[in-house]
């Protein structure tokens, strides 16, 4: 896959590359794909969540049920 890119966002990758550790143009635009794959599930997630019927409230005794559980299965 080739991708032609003005000189200025070239140079733009060209920085991130240099200033950010990267060791090629490619490994950079190779993160900036799996941080957008993240956010599209993050936001499916999210539109999922805010789709379902409401939970349980999150309380202090919900809070305390979950740090029991912790400590008995450690």
């Amino acid at each position: 896959m080739n991708i032609s890119l003005p000189d200025t966002l070239k140079a733009f990758v060209d920085e991130q590359v240099v200033g950010r550790g990267y060791g090629t143009s490619s490994e950079y635009v190779r993160e900036l794909i799996r941080k957008d794959q993240d956010r599209q599930r993050l936001r499916g997630l999210l539109l999922d969540g805010a789709e379902s019927a409401p939970g349980a409230p999150a309380d202090d005794d919900y809070f305390e049920g979950l740090r029991a559980r912790a400590r008995r299965a450690a």
